[in-house]
C-alpha cells in the first residue's frame, strides 16, 4: 500500500524578509563559485596547505594538527583583492575555524 503524499507547508517565514531577519544582505545568497570559491581557489587553497600544512592557532599553544582550512585572516567580505592577497590567508585547522575563528570575528564585529 503506498502512503500518501504529504501536502507542502506553507513557508514559515517571507523569504521576502529573511535578509531582513537574519541581517544577511541578498548577495549571501550566491553560490561558493559565485563568491571566488571556484577551481582557481582550489588550487591555490592546495598549494597554500602544501607549503603551510600545519594549523597556526594550534601550533600558538604548542600543539601540532594539520591544517584543512585556508582562512583569511581579515574577512574579504566579497573584495576579491583582499581574497587572493595570499599575505590574508592561513592555515587552520577545521576544528580551530570552526569554533575560535568564528568566535573571533564575532568579538571583532565582522
Amino acid at each position: 500500500m503506498k502512503k500518501p503524499k504529504l501536502a507542502c507547508l506553507p513557508p514559515r517565514l517571507d523569504p521576502a524578509n529573511l535578509s531582513k531577519i537574519r541581517g544577511a544582505v541578498p548577495e549571501d545568497r550566491r553560490t561558493s563559485c559565485e563568491r571566488g570559491y571556484g577551481h582557481k581557489w582550489r588550487v591555490a587553497r592546495v598549494e597554500h596547505l602544501r607549503s603551510s600544512p600545519m594549523c597556526v592557532m594550534c601550533l600558538s599553544i604548542g600543539r601540532k594538527t594539520v591544517a584543512t582550512v585556508v582562512d583569511h585572516k581579515t574577512p574579504h567580505k566579497g573584495d576579491m583583492t583582499l581574497f587572493w592577497d595570499r599575505s590574508n590567508w592561513q592555515s587552520l585547522c577545521a576544528s580551530c575555524h570552526s569554533s575560535h575563528k568564528q568566535a573571533q570575528e564575532k568579538a571583532d564585529g565582522y
